[in-house]
């Protein structure tokens, strides 16, 4: 039953809006690539490491392909092909083309069943090891449990992956479920990954996987000594989206950032590229079982909250329609949403409850992320925490499942660890002491939290089937998300973009979409 009385009829019209929207993406998607994906194909098939530039292996490679005009072919092809004339591995292949000693457009074409036999034996290998990667994490959640849901979700964000550790393991000590460690800034316009453990950044700590690694080492740790088992999160948006879902899934990460339009309408990201590079990231991130989180609330940074509401309802349903194409599960989809009103609007506490419950029974088996105040947080440390006690107060009452925990510092400085320690107290007193209100409370009959909810409903429906008519490359240089207009053939990244041609392979779709999780 609907606490809302929300119309099931405009629910199933609104989502099925959203399937025909991404259906026409995915036509787009399944006859193009990317630099990215083909590197992250390498990756795959175990090419990694940097050349005496520090250049990342897999960065050569492809660059030396896509030189030689044949990335439509697919990276899969020519290290397939160079294995069977050389006996070489394919990191022995990378190596032997940084140093000049081989050149792949020009080795002696072998044939197409052997080429395809070499590379499914070392993709297997890979999938077996993200497999196993999955069944640690359950034994882990089976033997240690995990905290309830809403999880504690804290940023650890020092540039130093060793003193994020020291963070990350007191955040866990106070309480924490889940530490993201959030990105250098900027590194989503890198177009490549870094190599190796990192210990400078700005406004955050640099994603490589010697880092995840690092990490994740510290985090079992300490999950033994406190009894749970405690998550880990990273960003796989931006140039490098599925090339960092990949270095997640051998790492054994269980969250990652990975929004369909994040990077577009945020970094000025190219549209084609974004959108063929998140398809290949979310299946690499639902074969892995890892929780993808959705970027939502950022369209409430730029655009009002109150009046732009319906467009992050809209994204909600794209970004589901999206993962469902990749293989996500309902249960794996951490769609976004925030607590981003002015706390200066009447009844806006009404308006939030009425969101975040709406969210919760349109999208009912997924683990909603839901945001903190951020965008009028003043530096007035005591109303601070006041709005984060109000936002902690809708996550349980309305069932969210991934609470990133306001700080009543925002907006003066990174985080100190007893600031996250203050955060996590009050989100742990107010989470015990109304568990289950959700359950006694239900809302008033055409009263005021019912009516905007289903306002918000109408008005997402409305703009979905706008889309549908439009097609979402219009929407978007339309500036229809967040009021940020982006040109289909401008922003970073275009020229990374490649028609595939008709023998053109990527073992690992198949393998990711049909094998056995």
């Amino acid at each position: 039953m609907s606490k809302l009385n929300l119309d099931k009829g405009l629910i199933e019209k609104a989502r099925r809006a959203a399937y025909n929207i991404t259906n026409d993406v995915q036509s787009f998607i399944d006859t193009h690539t990317t630099i990215t994906v083909e590197r992250t194909i390498a990756r795959l098939l175990g090419v990694d490491g940097v050349d005496e530039m520090e250049t990342p292996l897999p960065n050569v490679v492809v660059n030396h392909i896509l030189k030689g005009g044949g990335l439509s072919e697919g990276i899969a092809y020519w290290i397939g092909n160079a294995m069977v004339y050389t006996g070489k591995t394919p990191q022995e292949i990378a190596e032997s083309v940084s140093k000049g000693e081989l050149d792949l457009i020009k080795t002696p074409a072998q044939s197409d069943e052997a080429i395809a036999a070499a590379i499914n034996n070392i993709a297997l290998k890979t999938v077996d090891r993200i497999k196993d990667n999955r069944k640690k994490r359950e034994d882990y959640i089976n033997n240690l449990g995990e905290g309830p849901k809403p999880y504690l979700y804290v940023i650890v964000a020092t540039g130093n992956i060793y003193e994020d550790v020291v963070q990350a393991q007191a955040a866990v000590r106070q309480g924490a479920d889940v530490v993201a460690v959030i990105r250098s800034t900027a590194q989503s316009l890198l177009d490549y990954v870094p190599y190796g453990a990192t210990t400078e950044g700005f406004g955050g700590t640099f994603a490589t996987q010697e880092n995840f690694k690092i990490m994740r080492k510290a985090l079992d740790e300490v999950g033994e000594e406190v009894g749970r088992y405690i998550r880990l999160c990273n960003y796989c948006s931006g140039l490098c989206m599925p090339e960092i879902a990949a270095m997640g899934a051998m790492e054994r990460l269980d969250m990652m950032l990975n929004d369909a339009l994040y990077g577009i309408l945020f970094r000025d990201i190219n549209m084609q590229r974004t959108l063929v590079d998140q398809y290949f990231s979310r299946a690499i991130n639902g074969f892995a079982g890892i929780i993808i989180n959705t970027g939502e609330d950022n369209y409430l940074t730029t655009a009002d909250a109150v009046e732009e509401a319906h467009t992050v309802l809209a994204s909600q349903f794209i970004n589901e329609q999206f993962a469902i194409k990749a293989g996500i599960p309902e249960e794996q989809m951490g769609l976004g949403h925030a607590f981003e009103m002015n706390p200066d609007v009447t009844n806006g506490f009404l308006w939030e409850l009425a969101q975040a419950q709406m969210a919760r029974e349109i999208f009912p088996k997924a683990p909603l992320k839901y945001m903190p105040p951020t965008k009028f947080m003043t530096g007035d440390i005591f109303k601070g925490h006041v709005q984060n006690a109000l936002f902690n107060l809708v996550s349980i009452w309305t069932n969210q499942g991934i609470q990133l925990l306001g700080m009543l510092t925002e907006a003066i400085h990174t985080p100190h660890m007893h600031d996250r320690a203050l955060s996590i107290e009050n989100a742990k007193y107010i989470f015990n002491n109304c568990r289950d209100l959700g359950e006694e409370i239900e809302f008033k009959k055409d009263g005021q939290i019912q009516k905007r909810a289903q306002e918000v409903l109408e008005d997402a429906t409305a703009l979905l089937e706008q889309i549908e008519r439009d097609g979402l490359f219009s929407t978007i240089e339309e500036g229809k998300f967040g009021g940020v207009k982006r040109s289909r053939t401008g922003g970073k990244g275009l020229n990374g973009v490649v028609r595939k041609t008709e023998s053109y392979f990527n073992p690992f779709i198949d393998l990711f979409l049909g094998g056995d999780k």
